[in-house]
């Protein structure tokens, strides 16, 4: 068996000037003004895929090109119902701007009187929260490859001055390569130094948050930490029906292995599961690097993750161009029609 090469300080280095040039690339997009001529009218609407709190995502296909991609409906109203036309716009913003091989990144944005839509690429792979319902759990070999993934994902959008906030199987597709896409940018921040925000998935929250402190990005790896122990025990590791019993386990941080989780798995998720955010792995001078340096990660390339030349452990079955498979079947959603322009001021930057 060959052995994997080892990732070292020069790599990093390598790396680290890769990341200070998509950088200026990132806030280059971010900060200019998108201009788009499609619409609606430009994609033809196959199926409904997902739904979320205020959206529904179909599958459409592009009706000049024939190409498949994912189309994100928000209705405006229920944005500005929940105060959140800065977040979505936001999220439009970092969507476009990003540009890195495990990131979901927009392929065009537009309104109309009553909607925002979001086109992305097609995943069709479907959720990892698909597959943790299907197998139960993952192998660590499965898990260690996702999250390696992950963390180079984070690396690249902390380098960029965004938090996630929001990593969850739900929020990583994996693609028909075997490789994954983190997803869902509703929750990113911009930061320069800490923010306060209450928001996340309840059992990915880190204690941070719960205790209403000033965070960053120690939030993120937290999450880190809660995916890798849900992909290798097939639960996360606090749990509750209730908020505030799930939050009191959260601040306890007292959760137990199965006896058959390897030492270096235990180890890497308990650095991710520091109370103190500044003892967090991913959280000291070495930052990122000292997350891939971990023992867990010891027969893992980095660069061969990276450049996507690992061949994966698993990957999804997928039909032809379109193929649905991967996703549950939903019932079908019939777009509302308005002549007069809706919160035609709020939306104005969208």
């Amino acid at each position: 068996m060959e052995i994997p090469r080892r990732y070292t300080k020069a790599d990093q280095l390598e790396h680290l000037n890769y990341l200070n040039k998509v950088k200026l690339e990132f806030y280059k997009k971010f900060n200019a003004v998108s201009n788009t001529k499609k619409g609606s009218k430009d994609f033809d609407q196959i199926t409904v895929i997902g739904t979320g709190a205020y959206a529904v995502v179909y599958l459409v296909r592009d009706t000049a090109t024939l190409s498949y991609y994912a189309m994100k409906v928000v209705e405006k109203k229920m944005v500005v119902d929940k105060n959140h036309v800065k977040n979505l716009i936001l999220e439009k913003k970092i969507t476009e701007a990003i540009n890195f091989p495990f990131l979901l990144s927009l392929h065009c944005a537009f309104k109309d009187n009553v909607y925002l839509y979001f086109v992305l690429p097609y995943i069709s792979g479907g959720e990892m929260f698909h597959y943790l319902q299907k197998f139960g759990k993952f192998s660590e070999e499965l898990s260690k490859f996702y999250a390696s993934q992950i963390v180079l994902a984070l690396e690249y959008l902390h380098h960029c001055q965004v938090i996630h906030r929001d990593i969850k199987p739900e929020n990583i597709l994996i693609d028909s390569t075997g490789y994954l896409k983190l997803c869902d940018f509703g929750f990113c921040k911009v930061v320069t130094k800490k923010t306060w925000s209450l928001c996340g998935t309840p059992e990915y929250i880190a204690p941070e948050i719960i205790n209403s402190m000033g965070y960053s990005f120690s939030v993120d790896w937290w999450a880190v930490g809660i995916l890798i122990y849900e992909m290798v025990v097939g639960n996360p590791p606090f749990f509750s029906t209730d908020p505030k019993t799930l939050y009191d386990k959260v601040l306890s941080c007292h959760y137990k292995f199965p006896d058959n989780v390897r030492a270096e798995c235990r180890s890497i998720v308990k650095a991710f599961l520091q109370l103190e955010p500044s003892k967090r792995l991913g959280m000291t001078k070495d930052g990122a690097f000292q997350v891939k340096s971990h023992e867990w990660f010891n027969d893992l390339d980095w660069v061969s993750v990276f450049n996507m030349r690992m061949e994966p452990p698993f990957k999804p079955q997928c039909g032809q161009m379109g193929d649905t498979g991967n996703f549950p079947d939903l019932n079908s959603v019939i777009l509302r029609k308005s002549s007069k322009c809706l919160y035609k001021e709020e939306f104005e930057e969208f």
